[in-house]
Parts: structure tokens; C-alpha cells; sequence
């Protein structure tokens, strides 16, 4: 991947971080994405809620069944984008039971090859486009946007300079470039009031993503969850920028050192979302994931288990106690408050 595209820009020049970043995690030939194995489960490069506990998905269930009624759907549609190895798929439709029709968004053919054999009642596709318009039900994207290839804008005196990547003595390095006309908007609408040298993702293809996943809704909601906040939280973390990438659990190179071999992620802007949404036609709110799920009954769920462990200590059965135990503490992984329970979650409604 890396002397692929050092080539690439060897004879085109350099090019948008942007398009760096797609090629990086979703191009067929080496993208971190598009390879024989799967990205996010213990054995992969990064957990998400879904991978850590059912108790997630089963929990959401709840929502799809609030957002039915809402809307007077006895089967409500249920699509999941970048649904994975079918993690939360699976537990949702369990708890679930009777739906109107499922759709998994899934770009990784190893991911697809697991939602086949995991999730089979699903029609698995490759993007959001190709998911039919007229839905009655609930869209969810967890651990999504924060991939989506955004621009490099940094602060200057003068305005905005964008970061691109080029080649210098047979690396890739960033080269400074006039910002184009729609990154320096974005930036200017969206980052605050940030000082000389700071880094700002311009996230412009999440919202377009919003927008376009609220227009596939006939009524319904769109759930968005993901790391990030709105703009006032994200301004301490400016200053570097929250560009980083992830490789067996852990923090990974520079992005430009190995592109292919690891996951590139960004802080998500809610703001920028919580607009493009509300622009879609959308009633937007935006809630903590911890606040979220305890809204949803986990609390309750996590205490009915704590009791039939307690009952199992009394019953001698220590395989099973010591499962239950281990499904509560993965539940409490959920609402950590400075872990999980600190991700946000939009809700984007019509």
C-alpha cells in the first residue's frame, strides 16, 4: 500500500488527506479494511461496544422498540452501518423479534463473510446507497464516522491551510496547500475560535453521511455513536489535532508510516452532525452513551444479573456464576464514564 501510493503521487502530485485516508482503510489492493481479516473483535486491532457485551445490542432493542411505537410500526426496518462481524446485529434482532425488514452496511468482505454466516436474515450491502429509500424503522451507526476519510485543515494566521501528503526522499510526508474553498468553510463554521497551528479534521463526508442516512427515513431515527463531542469540548484537543491510529489495541504509528496496516480515527465532530441532520429535516438531540443505555433499562438488566449471581452462590454452580460475573462486568464496561459511558450518541428523528 505505502509504495503504491507514493507512486500514486509520484506521478499525479500530492494529494488531499482525505484521499490519503480512503485509499489507507478502504482500498481493495492493502486498504486496513479490505483484507482477510477482521478488524474489530478481541483477536482484531480495536474493541467496540457490540464486542465487549450482547448486553449493547439487546439494550438497543429497546430504543428500535420506543422509535416502533413512536411511529405506529409494528415491524420496523432495522439497518446497521459498518455493522462488523454482526455483534450487535445479532443480540438487537434477537431481542427484537419481529422486523420489517434488516439491512447490514458493510464495506469489509471479511466483516460481509461474518454477517452472512452470523446475521443470514440480512441483506448485506457494500454502502449506504445501495440500502432502498422509504424507511420506517431505526438506522444505526456505531463506531463509524470516526473512519470516514476527512481533510486536514490547519490554522494560520491568514485563515486556513490544508494539510496534504506528498513524497520527499522516498516517504511520505504532509505538504502544506491553500485550503480549498469548502474544507475552509467547514472550518470556519465548525472549529471555534482555535489557535495558529492547530489541526482540524474536516469532517465533511460524515456529514454528508448524516444527511443522506436521514433521507433514506420515511419516519423514524437515525443513532449515531461514536468517541468525539460538539465543538467546545473538542477545542483542548485542537491543538495536535485528534487524528491517530489504532493497531492491536494499541496506538499506532504516524498515519503516513504505514498506510494499510493500521486503523485511522478521528475524534467526531457531534456538532457538525447534530447540523447536517438537523439541515436533513431531522429533530436532533445528543446524549451521553452511559445516560443513554441507563434510559434503556441496562441498569436494570446489570442488577438482575447480579442477583442470579448471588442465587448461584447459594446453589454451588461455580462455571455458571463465574460466566455471570464475567457478563456483569463486561456490561459495566458499557457505562464507564471515562471509558464508553463517555461516548456520545446522536439521535437524528423524523
Amino acid at each position: 500500500m505505502r509504495d503504491a501510493l507514493i507512486a500514486r503521487i509520484e506521478a499525479g502530485g500530492p494529494m488531499p488527506f482525505e484521499e490519503f485516508m480512503g485509499a489507507a482503510l478502504y482500498g481493495p489492493a492493502g486498504g486496513f479494511f479490505a483484507g482477510p481479516v477482521l478488524r474489530s473483535e478481541k483477536e482484531g486491532d480495536f474493541l467496540t461496544s457490540p464486542e465487549v457485551s450482547p448486553l449493547f445490542g439487546e439494550t438497543l432493542a429497546g430504543f428500535v422498540r420506543s422509535e416502533a411505537d413512536r411511529i405506529g410500526e409494528t415491524e420496523p426496518a432495522v439497518v446497521e452501518a459498518g455493522a462488523g462481524s454482526g455483534s450487535l446485529l445479532r443480540p438487537l434482532l434477537d431481542a427484537l423479534g419481529r422486523v420489517g425488514g434488516v439491512w447490514a452496511v458493510e464495506r469489509s468482505p471479511a466483516a460481509r463473510a461474518a454477517l452472512a454466516g452470523r446475521v443470514p436474515e440480512a441483506a448485506g450491502v457494500e454502502d449506504l446507497g445501495r440500502v432502498p429509500g422509504g424507511l420506517r424503522g431505526v438506522i444505526l451507526a456505531n463506531e463509524l464516522l470516526d473512519n470516514l476519510p476527512a481533510a486536514l485543515a490547519v490554522r494560520i494566521p491568514q485563515g486556513w491551510e490544508e494539510q496534504w501528503v506528498g513524497v520527499a526522499d522516498g516517504a511520505l510526508v504532509p505538504v502544506g496547500v491553500p485550503a480549498r474553498p469548502e474544507v475552509a468553510a467547514w472550518a470556519d463554521a465548525h472549529a471555534g475560535e482555535v489557535p495558529v497551528g492547530s489541526l482540524v479534521e474536516v469532517q465533511i463526508e460524515a456529514g454528508e453521511w448524516v444527511a443522506a442516512a436521514v433521507g433514506l427515513l420515511e419516519r423514524g431515527a437515525l443513532v449515531v455513536i461514536d468517541y468525539g463531542d460538539i465543538a467546545e469540548g473538542l477545542l483542548p484537543r485542537r491543538a495536535g489535532g485528534t487524528l491517530r491510529t489504532y493497531r492491536a489495541h494499541h496506538l499506532g504509528p504516524d498515519p503516513l508510516l504505514e498506510p494499510g496496516a493500521t486503523d485511522i480515527t478521528m475524534d467526531v465532530d457531534f456538532a457538525a452532525l447534530m447540523a447536517a441532520a438537523g439541515a436533513a429535516g431531522a429533530e436532533v438531540s445528543l446524549h451521553r452513551q452511559d445516560d443513554f443505555l441507563i434510559g434503556l433499562g441496562l441498569e436494570d438488566r446489570l442488577a438482575a444479573l447480579r442477583r442470579r449471581e448471588l442465587e448461584l452462590a447459594a446453589t454451588g454452580d461455580a462455571m455458571e456464576r463465574l460466566r455471570i460475573r464475567s457478563a456483569l462486568a463486561d456490561g459495566r464496561t458499557l457505562l464507564h464514564p471515562r471509558g464508553l459511558g463517555d461516548f456520545r450518541v446522536m439521535i437524528a428523528r423524523v
